[in-house]
């Protein structure tokens, strides 16, 4: 199975009206980030443990470890949780930017470091969600 069905199954497998909200943000991504990289991350370590709820990745950046070592990842992450939806943007150094810049225009939505969660897309304000997602692939390609 290939990246945009393993995307596609995973949406598909959501309860609506999370199904809708997932279809909707995978888009308003793709829009934002066109041509990016795609990824599917179904959340299982190397042993088949569970090990994080299954991701759809967009975009490329280099995670830099201390020890000297790479590893290309995704930028952006889309996330069903059991309670709504999380939208990860990796890679941005300022762990207060995102609450700063957009925690109080996106609406019903908790904005930690890097981690965007709502319940339903209808709570929160799509247009500043789609800034803070560009302005996570801006910063991580300068990185």
């Amino acid at each position: 199975m290939n990246v945009q069905e393993q995307i596609e199954k995973y949406i598909t497998s959501q309860p609506e009206p999370k199904r809708s909200d997932m279809q909707e943000l995978h888009m308003l991504t793709l829009q934002a980030l066109p041509g990016c990289k795609l990824w599917f991350d179904d959340g299982k370590n190397s042993e088949g443990k569970t090990v994080s709820n299954p991701n759809i990745g967009y975009g490329s950046y280099t995670i830099k470890y201390a020890d000297g070592k790479t590893r290309e990842f995704f930028q952006i992450g889309l996330s069903a949780n059991k309670t709504g939806i999380s939208i990860y943007i990796l890679g941005i150094k300022d762990k207060t930017y995102l609450a700063q810049t957009y925690g109080k225009e996106l609406g019903k939505a908790s904005v930690t470091g890097y981690c965007i969660r709502f319940n339903k897309l209808k709570d929160i304000n799509t247009n500043i969600l789609e800034a803070a997602i560009r302005y996570g692939v801006d910063v991580t390609s300068e990185n």
